[in-house]
């Protein structure tokens, strides 16, 4: 049992690292792009948007003076 918790520790350190909301947006742009190819739509930019948006939330609570102190 040991093992496991130190196994899921580390994927989770792995997949959700310091930052969880990034995580969380990843797998809802992962279910967002499902959704969309499932209705028959070109779904190949849903990730490359979904990356940008969460790459510019992300990089905008760690840079100094942007106000947003509660991302570290």
């Amino acid at each position: 049992m040991k093992r496991l918790r130190i196994a899921l520790s580390a994927v989770w350190g792995f997949v959700v690292g310091d930052d969880w909301r990034t995580a969380a947006g990843v797998a809802i742009a992962l279910g967002l792009t499902a959704i969309v190819a499932a209705l028959g739509v070109s779904a190949w930019w849903v990730m490359p948007v979904a990356v940008v948006l969460l790459l510019w939330r992300s990089l905008a609570g760690a840079l100094p003076g942007t106000g947003s102190s509660s991302h570290r």
